[in-house]
């Protein structure tokens, strides 16, 4: 029995990553924009940056790629069913 091919998707992966970080960057901008009142824009970015960039690299980006594995490594030559 030989394994099928498939082929990752960078598309449906940024579509996946998409809808995890705007409800991660909402809730980050929820949480720190009350503790940083009267900071200026480039300090809150300071501030969220680094939070972000590690929840998506050590929880969001492995969670995607673990649970949208089928979704994102489509097999290779699987199109829509023809009628003969």
């Amino acid at each position: 029995m030989t394994a099928s091919q498939t082929r990752f998707s960078r598309p449906r992966f940024a579509l996946m990553v998409l809808l995890g970080v705007y409800p991660l960057i909402t809730a980050l901008l929820y949480i720190i924009m009350p503790l940083t009142d009267g900071w200026t824009i480039w300090q809150r970015t300071l501030l969220i940056a680094p939070l972000m960039v590690s929840v998506m690299i050590w929880g969001l980006i492995p969670t995607v790629q673990r649970v949208f594995r089928g979704f994102l490594n489509p097999v290779v030559g699987r199109g829509w069913p023809t009628s003969s």
